[in-house]
This record gives C-alpha cells, sequence and structure tokens, in this order.
C-alpha cells in the first residue's frame, strides 16, 4: 500500500512542501529512504520506528520504502518523523482518516512519541497556507509561532498517539 503525507523543508527563509510518500512490501526487513534526505533525516528511521513501537502500535515487517520529492531538493532538519510516522502508520491499515491530503505536519519524535519542537516553522506556516491547504500540525511548542499565519488551521500536539487521534476522530 501506499501513503502520502505533507511535509516542507525549509530552503533558506523560504519552504518548500514536500510529499512524503511510503510504501510497504514484503520480504526482508529493511528502510530505505530516498530523496535527499540529510543525517537528521536519515536517522529519523530509528526515531520513528521506536516511537510507534512505543506508543502501542505495530511496525510493519518488511520493506519500507519513504521517498521524500521532489527528490532534487535537499531535506533538511529533523521535521520528518512525524510525517514518516503518520505515512507508515496509514499505509499499514493502523490510521484512517481522510485528512491527509489537506495537512501539512512536521515534527520531531522522541522515542516514546513525545513531538519534540522543530525550527522553520513560521515559513512552513506561509506556505502551507499559501498553497490551499487546510491544517497544520506542529509540536506544541512551536504552536503560538504558527497560529500568527492567517489562512491556515494550526493544530499543535505533545505526543503522536494525540495526532493519530486527531486524524481519525475529528471532523473537516
Amino acid at each position: 500500500m501506499l501513503s502520502r503525507v505533507y511535509c516542507a523543508s525549509t530552503v533558506g527563509v523560504d519552504a518548500k512542501i514536500i510529499d512524503v510518500e511510503t510504501h510497504h512490501t514484503n520480504g526482508m526487513v529493511k528502510f530505505f529512504l530516498v530523496g535527499l534526505p540529510d543525517r537528521a533525516v536519515k536517522e529519523s528511521r530509528d526515531r520513528v520506528e521506536a516511537a510507534i513501537r512505543n506508543t502501542g502500535s505495530y511496525y510493519p515487517l518488511g520493506r519500507i520504502t519513504a521517498n521524500l520529492a521532489p527528490a532534487d531538493l535537499p531535506k533538511e532538519g529533523n521535521g520528518f518523523d512525524l510525517p514518516l510516522a503518520i505515512g507508515i502508520l496509514n499505509m499499514s491499515g493502523q490510521l484512517h482518516t481522510d485528512k491527509l491530503d489537506s495537512t501539512v505536519m512536521l515534527g520531531e519524535l522522541a522515542l516514546d512519541g513525545q513531538i519534540r519542537p522543530v525550527k522553520g516553522v513560521l515559513p512552513v506556516a506561509v506556505e502551507a497556507a499559501k498553497k490551499g491547504f487546510k491544517y497544520l500540525v506542529v509540536p506544541k511548542e512551536n504552536g503560538g509561532e504558527a497560529a500568527v499565519v492567517e489562512g491556515i488551521d494550526v493544530f499543535s500536539f505533545d505526543h503522536l498517539n494525540q495526532v493519530k487521534d486527531w486524524l481519525e476522530n475529528h471532523g473537516n
């Protein structure tokens, strides 16, 4: 199954929307992350797996490929953890929502699922609103920064399970 979640990467003082695509197939247990990720993004693999397992969900066995598109744009920072985790939960059938197409999200995950703050939330909020996204999901500590942007509803959370609950249980 394929899942698509939206994130953003800062480029100087601007932000660019990034498609975070996750795909699962049977085979040897392996996680591939492609699309010019920097070291911090590559390290997200281990944080995401631990956060998923430690929040009561299962991490799917087999081959997971995560593509960060566009492929020619370097991806930097720690904000890709949350969209990767949500993408994996969605593609493995553990999350059922219709909000992913209208939501941009970013946040670093602790191993227990806590969501840590990230840099560059203001330009991400501006770009997400400009591109017509309805929702922006950010770490609780970044909520005030993002809320100054008009034209997008900002939701801030402390934990991965809170994001899952919001995606599944709160209407559009």
